[in-house]
């Protein structure tokens, strides 16, 4: 496939590190390094055959989980001494200490946004309150290793058709770009896994999955589930005027030509 997408909406590898580990329910002073390091690296995999441009951070943390490993599974030291040298260097106490204070910091951006929000819902009375006692369900927002995790399960499910004829498909995230905004500004909200349904190529899931990544950069649309690891949802960010005015301008700058490819599909 010669899809090529550089997007600047994935955060970093401490962001995936602390998703799995509560994906897993790991308690994050106890990190059972053998299974997060197997899922890390099945991520890197998922990340390459999407194609999409990936930091050296991301392969450098892969590196350190693997050098952690290892040393986690070397034998007990024999002598006494030795044992005593030895006491209390856990190897993974390095990368406990620097999730857990890069968990901090996401938790005082995350009330800072909170407040700015609860701000925002301030408004000087200008009349009689009309108070609404409908209870709305809470939403939190999906972030893209959630949409990773989610895309994960559809390509599991999916029974992809198997097709031995040799052929030359185009496929263009662009116009999996409008058919998403189209379905969008149709209803209110559609789930992840619905816009999946019909597809029946490995390659045209990957290209409605690349083009979800690229309406989130744009901030086209929003993602949101009841809690982490649920359902998600995805709803249209702004207006038709403004869908228009930013693919225009993304048009212009010729971004889609880079996401766009010929596929030679010999399945």
């Amino acid at each position: 496939m010669n899809y090529q997408c550089d997007l600047d909406i994935f955060e970093g590898p401490l962001d995936l590190l602390l998703h799995l580990i509560k994906e897993q329910k790991m308690d994050i002073y106890d990190i059972r390094v053998a299974e997060i390091t197997r899922q890390y690296l099945q991520y890197l995999d998922l990340l390459s055959e999407l194609n999409l441009e990936m930091v050296g951070e991301y392969l450098i943390m892969a590196a350190e989980l693997t050098k952690i490993k290892s040393k986690t599974l070397l034998p007990t030291q024999e002598t006494e001494e030795d044992a005593l040298a030895a006491a209390g260097e856990d190897p993974r106490a390095e990368l406990m200490r620097r999730l857990l204070e890069y968990q901090r910091y996401k938790d005082a951006a995350f009330e800072l946004r909170q407040k700015e929000y609860d701000q925002q819902q301030l408004f000087t009375r200008v009349g009689e309150v009309e108070i609404d006692d409908t209870e709305q369900e809470i939403l939190v927002e999906a972030n893209v290793f959630d949409l990773l995790t989610a895309f994960q399960k559809v390509l599991k499910e999916k029974s992809f058709v198997k097709d031995y004829e040799i052929k030359v498909t185009t496929l263009s995230v662009s116009d999996r770009i409008d058919y998403i905004l189209e379905i969008l500004n149709a209803s209110e909200s559609v789930t992840f896994t619905s816009l999946f349904t019909v597809l029946n190529t490995r390659q045209e899931v990957i290209v409605t999955f690349l083009a979800i990544l690229e309406c989130m950069r744009m901030q086209l649309i929003r993602s949101q589930q009841a809690k982490e690891f649920e359902t998600i949802r995805l709803y249209a960010a702004v207006d038709r005027a403004a869908q228009e005015e930013i693919l225009k301008e993304f048009y212009a700058s010729g971004e889609d030509e880079n996401l766009s490819g010929n596929v030679d599909s010999s399945e």
